[in-house]
């Protein structure tokens, strides 16, 4: 009996295009759907959201700093 290739193995790792299509049924849409706010909802989430803006500001500032020299590139 030979082996399909076409066999999903949780053990392995895939890739896919960024054009390929999942399609999710409404049950395992509202799953994810749910989970997600779930998660998003919980106070430490609302704790890294704040910092991931923080972090996407600073990285404006310095980037603006290294455009006007102010910031320099640290020599080793």
């Amino acid at each position: 009996m030979s082996e399909n290739a076409n066999v999903y193995d949780v053990n392995k790792k895939y890739t896919w295009g960024p054009e390929d299509t999942f399609q999710l049924s409404g049950r395992d849409f509202g799953l994810v759907l749910n989970a997600l706010r779930s998660v998003l909802n919980t106070p430490e989430a609302a704790q890294i959201i704040l910092a991931n803006e923080a972090n996407k500001s600073i990285e404006e500032v310095m980037a603006k700093a290294v455009s006007l020299g102010i910031a320099k590139e640290a020599t080793e």
